[in-house]
């Protein structure tokens, strides 16, 4: 633990830096920015720190986490991305200070600063209870624990972004992915319903959590925290939209939060939805047909992410959020070139074959969301792209595994990552690829994949 006056780089941060600093000194600048020289980011360290802006990443230098790129650069190809900013994942309360060898946060932090960056990209991920959606245990704390959770993990992680070194940073949190859009699709009277997401949307275990998350980090004038909104193949239908909304806004404004604290929200993270399908929309008919009678659209509004997003951002600041918030997607890893893209809507008249020839998104369903075969890299972190949406941005660093695909993993294995595992009753399948270590865990032959069916390509 760093002290006052301490040497500001720990040994271990050293050590990365040495092995990496090639990798490092290729930091991201998202926008049309200038380049800030080491001069002058070490004069601009003595000023008083900014006022929150309406879109962190305009201009700004994104940190590029040195544990990730050494991972890519390793990889035959990987170095034509391995200078890509992607989150750091604090998905247990160890990764605060750093576990096995690994970096904490502070050691992030000072890393940025190291590479003169404007903007580190946090995901908060360790709600008590945890990934309630799966049947296997997810997490290190159980649906009792929510006392742990904010002491423990959101109170430190809190005391150490508003350290004064840190203040030139632009931190940006996104809270909690994979939790409260499963209060809405996995709960009583839903088919899907499980007992665990029962549990945390009677006991409101996820809204104090993130309530509290927010009421802690949102009133840092240099964090600006992104609530997760799923995907539209989760959320899309009005059905869903509707209650995902009103639990959105009481997060925020639970446990000592207000909405002010909400400065955006995050799609698609950690998901394969691509930004837009170029040849067929839920509005066209075929043949008669209306495409969303399709078992691939089964009557969902939105076929892809940024239509969506602007939709779920309308539909926020009509709930009562700021008109100025914004939305971040997840483009990590939705590029789905490959030999099987389609170059044009499929001759069929058929309307699922239609469907399913036109797709880009070539997952076997769209809820298969775990080392999904055939994907690729998305649009690279990009500022501003779209009206509404504050960046495309890589959530989930490509190449770490959602999970263990082999059923000899004990606790460790997850039947989404495997393979040969038929969720439906009927084929399709998971769509994984086999041979995937525990979640977190570098995954070589995904990585690897996401590479080579890179769109656009690298």
């Amino acid at each position: 633990m760093l002290m006052p006056g301490s040497d500001p780089i720990s040994s271990r941060l050293r050590s990365v830096l040495v092995v990496s600093a090639s990798i490092v000194s290729a930091s991201l600048v998202l926008a049309a920015a200038p380049l800030v020289g080491a001069a002058t980011a070490a004069a601009a360290s003595t000023a008083s720190p900014p006022h929150r802006v309406d879109n962190p990443y305009l201009g700004a230098r994104v940190y590029v986490n040195p544990e990730w790129s050494a991972h890519a650069v390793a990889e035959p190809g990987g170095s034509a991305v391995a200078d890509q900013p992607t989150a750091v994942w604090l998905d247990r309360i160890a990764a605060i200070e750093g576990a096995d060898g690994a970096m904490g946060l502070r050691d992030h932090l000072d890393a940025a600063l190291a590479q003169h960056a404007d903007l580190v990209q946090l995901t908060l991920y360790d709600l008590p209870g945890r990934d309630c959606d799966r049947p296997a245990p997810q997490g290190e704390l159980s649906i009792d624990e929510l006392d742990r959770y904010r002491v423990e993990f959101v109170d430190p992680i809190a005391e150490i972004v508003a350290a004064p070194r840190y203040a030139r940073l632009r931190i940006v949190v996104i809270v909690e992915p994979n939790s409260l859009a499963n209060l809405v699709t996995h709960t009583t009277p839903r088919s899907i319903s499980t007992y665990k997401c029962d549990e945390a949307k009677n006991r409101g275990t996820y809204l104090s959590g993130i309530g509290y998350a927010l009421a802690r980090l949102g009133a840092r004038p240099n964090v600006y925290p992104y609530l997760d909104i799923s995907h539209h193949g989760q959320l899309g239908w009005p059905e869903d939209a509707v209650p995902a909304v009103s639990l959105l806004l009481q997060a925020a404004t639970i446990a000592g939060s207000t909405g002010a604290n909400v400065h955006g929200f995050v799609a698609n993270t950690a998901n394969y939805s691509v930004l837009h399908e170029e040849y067929f929309s839920a509005d066209d008919v075929i043949n008669n047909q209306p495409v969303k009678w399709s078992r691939w659209v089964d009557w969902n509004p939105f076929v892809d992410e940024v239509p969506y997003a602007r939709d779920m951002r309308q539909r926020l600041i009509e709930a009562g959020f700021s008109p100025g918030i914004g939305v971040l997607i997840d483009t990590s890893r939705n590029g789905w070139a490959g030999p099987t893209r389609p170059t044009g809507p499929a001759p069929s008249y058929e309307l699922n074959q239609f469907v399913d020839g036109s797709r880009i998104d070539r997952r076997t369903h769209l809820g298969n969301w775990c080392n999904q075969a055939g994907t690729g890299l998305g649009e690279r972190p990009t500022a501003a792209p779209q009206t509404g949406i504050d960046a495309y941005v890589w959530v989930k660093p490509p190449g770490e595994s959602d999970g263990a695909s082999d059923r000899q993993s004990a606790d460790q294995y997850e039947p989404m990552c495997d393979p040969y595992y038929d969720p439906y009753g009927v084929a399709p399948t998971t769509g994984a690829l086999p041979g995937a270590p525990p979640y977190g865990e570098w995954f070589p032959a995904h990585f690897r994949q996401l590479l080579s069916n890179a769109w656009p390509p690298l």
